[in-house]
């Protein structure tokens, strides 16, 4: 056992830690099999072909809880359609295994009025918060509405026909900051953008994160579909925010679902990739040095690893990926203290609520899923290779 162990270290180790076109395609062969290790083949805790996921109350980081949500699911799938070109005929294989086997589970998420919208959670069994104990006696009550993050992630996911995205795009227009639903929780500055909330729901407060932004804009530039006031205006919002380097030193405040200054730039480095827009275009170099000084201050292994990629993205070659704390490459791979995203419950607070209540940990839960940041690993390497 040690020996394998000790193989698999060495055989993963030297390609990542050393020079880049040294990678064999026996490493991404590696990561696939994990993945596709940790996809569960039948229901139990979580649904068959349902990646698992763990989420870590702030005020209470002992106890993780199994969290059954599409989210990561979704990018999984989305970002090996993605990155399939990139593979070897076996690995796509793998790929289009592990894709196949993620899609039947989305019905369980799915709008249960049959629009082709998503929940984060259940909704053929709505939960808020699976597992939670007494917080799913409101299951029902206190259900939260589907959002557009997930919704953006699935049809991207599914590779959903032309018609059925420009339809969602269509209803996601109904849902933005306007006068009959002001948002309350943002700068003065950006209380009349009309940019989306994250929310389909009308009784919902208005919400605003730039990384969720980031994922609508690229479903319409990847399915090429006309802009509207409201995508412009996203679209301002972002570029607002990183000019006013909030993105730095309000993280959590503009985008309270993700909450990291890394994982901001990973999502707009996305967004850049798919079409060049000359708004994003001119901050470039700007991303590019945000991305290299949080690098070079970061300890963490997959933190380097997405800024990595976002470097890439940007067409930059970043520094080596050496981070302080050593171990096990699969502990700094699938290391529980990286939390990609994080559910929030202070996001939808009126302004200074939302400050307070957010810095305290209040309603805050960090989300941990083992195959993503596989994914991630993955994405990496082969973006080295394109």
């Amino acid at each position: 056992m040690f020996r394998t162990r000790f193989f698999y270290l060495i055989l993963l180790i030297a390609p990542i830690f050393g020079a880049a076109k040294n990678r064999d395609t026996l490493i991404t062969y590696k990561l696939l099999q994990r993945i596709e290790q940790l996809q569960p083949k039948e229901d139990g805790v979580f649904p068959g072909g349902l990646f698992p996921s763990y989420r870590i109350y702030a005020l209470n980081q002992y106890r993780q809880k199994a969290d059954v949500n599409i989210f990561f699911t979704g990018l999984i799938a989305f970002t090996l359609r993605d990155i399939v070109t990139t593979l070897t005929p076996y690995q796509q294989l793998i790929a289009q295994r592990i894709i196949d086997k993620s899609l039947p589970v989305s019905d369980k998420f799915k709008n249960t009025k049959g629009r082709n919208t998503y929940h984060f959670w259940r909704t053929d069994d709505p939960q808020i918060f699976p597992n939670a104990g007494w917080l799913n006696w409101f299951n029902k009550s206190q259900s939260l509405p589907d959002d557009m993050d997930d919704t953006a992630i699935m049809l991207l996911a599914m590779a959903a026909e032309d018609t059925v995205v420009k339809n969602v795009h269509k209803l996601m227009q109904g849902y933005t900051n306007n006068a009959q639903n002001p948002i309350t929780n943002t700068y003065p500055e950006y209380r009349k953008i009309g940019a989306y909330s994250t929310w389909f729901g009308v009784k919902m407060p208005v919400d605003f994160d730039v990384s969720v932004l980031s994922n609508v804009l690229l479903m319409v530039q990847r399915y090429q579909l006309d802009w509207t006031n409201a995508d412009s205006a996203s679209l301002e919002l972002i570029v607002k925010s990183i000019q006013a380097n909030r993105h730095l030193t309000d993280a959590a405040y503009i985008s309270p679902h993700y909450s990291k200054p890394s994982i901001i730039l990973y999502h707009i480095s996305r967004l850049m990739a798919v079409k060049k827009i000359p708004a994003l275009e001119a901050l470039k170099t700007k991303l590019v040095d945000d991305a290299l000084q949080l690098f070079r201050s970061s300890d963490s292994f997959m933190e380097q690893v997405i800024l990595s990629t976002a470097l890439l993205k940007w067409g930059i070659q970043p520094p080596e990926i050496a981070p302080k704390e050593t171990g096990s490459l699969q502990d700094l791979i699938e290391d529980e203290s990286f939390s990609f995203f994080i559910a929030n419950m202070a996001s939808m607070l009126p302004d200074g609520w939302k400050k307070i209540v957010g810095a305290a940990g209040l309603g805050k839960f960090y989300y941990f899923c083992p195959a993503y940041n596989n994914l991630l690993l993955l994405e990496y390497l082969t973006t080295t290779q394109r």
